[in-house]
């Protein structure tokens, strides 16, 4: 079969049977920024009005929550050595995958979807809703998300690894995208001036960001959006 995407090979990736310590610490952070957001009305005063008692509050917890798990072994990318090796093996997605990359999509998608919903309204009405989007929808949205992790639904938090060589990819090209459309929409929210026109701008490079990196991911071409095929053996990163 023919693929119209950049692939890898599992036996041709170097294999690592243990995890450095800085490798394991490199990944802290992350989970860090991910459970941060959790609280979106909370995030989202942060970036309006600045750090707020509840935000150190917040932080302080979650730096302790991740921390203890990292030395335990129990964040992604933090284990003591990587959880999957083969790729085409039917083994049980641990627990604490699933909770992660269930959050992990939640700070993908649910921050990237209301300040599209925000833009798009500012570009049709004339008038700014986000607070108030932020208000009503991120609950909602959040319950979703996470009803859908529990149901296994969520690449990357299905009940087994088997299919992790594709899941990988649909994560990391969302990684990719949302990462890059947010950083450019904020450059643009702290640059351009505040009007009808802008808010169109805004909306159109916004939408334009995601169309470009999605294909881009869609190809292959990002860091680690090329699906894996099975082999003999694989490291999961």
């Amino acid at each position: 079969m023919t693929l119209s995407v950049r692939v890898e090979y599992a036996s041709r990736r170097k294999m690592r049977t243990r995890n450095t310590r800085r490798y394991r610490a490199a990944h802290w952070p992350i989970w860090i920024w991910v459970f941060f957001l959790a609280p979106g009305p909370l995030t989202f005063s942060l970036f309006e009005h600045g750090g707020s008692r509840a935000n150190w509050i917040w932080l302080a917890c979650v730096l302790a929550g991740t921390g203890i798990a990292a030395l335990f072994g129990q964040l992604p990318g933090a284990e003591p050595a990587p959880y999957i090796l083969r790729f085409d093996e039917d083994r049980r997605n641990p627990l604490y995958r699933c909770i992660c990359y269930t959050f992990a999509w939640n700070a993908l998608l649910n921050f990237a979807l209301l300040n599209l919903a925000g833009l798009a309204w500012a570009a049709w009405s004339g008038q700014w809703r986000l607070k108030q989007i932020y208000q009503h929808g991120y609950t909602p949205l959040l319950a979703v998300i996470l009803l859908l992790g529990l149901l296994g639904v969520l690449p990357r938090v299905r009940r087994s690894t088997q299919g992790e060589g594709w899941e990988r990819r649909y994560f990391y090209g969302a990684v990719w995208s949302v990462t890059a459309a947010q950083t450019v929409l904020l450059v643009l929210w702290k640059t351009l001036p505040k009007n009808h026109t802008t808010d169109v701008v805004k909306l159109a490079i916004y939408i334009a960001v995601y169309v470009v990196f999605g294909s881009l991911a869609a190809r292959g071409i990002l860091p680690r959006t090329r699906p894996i095929l099975p082999g003999e053996l694989m490291v999961a990163d």
